[in-house]
């Protein structure tokens, strides 16, 4: 499904990051955040390519789409 996403506990501390790099996915998360858009990241990082940003943008969605907040009182 994402092919453009690597895990390796060797680069970036097993962070996901895009793979032949050492981008992490919330870096590139944190560009968009910060008010960078796609042209922008791909100048300022030749390596990447636009499938990839794409991709880890998904990859981001995908994730949060999968959590699940708890909200717990604990007692002392």
């Amino acid at each position: 499904m994402f092919n453009h996403i690597a895990y390796n506990p060797e680069i970036l501390s097993g962070k996901p990051h895009i793979a032949g790099t050492r981008l992490s996915i919330e870096f590139i998360l944190e560009l968009f955040a910060s008010g960078a858009n796609k042209d922008e990241v791909l100048k300022a990082y030749p390596q990447l390519t636009a499938e990839a940003v794409e991709e880890s943008l998904k990859y981001a969605a995908q994730s949060v789409k999968n959590e699940v907040l708890l909200d717990v009182k604990v007692g002392a």
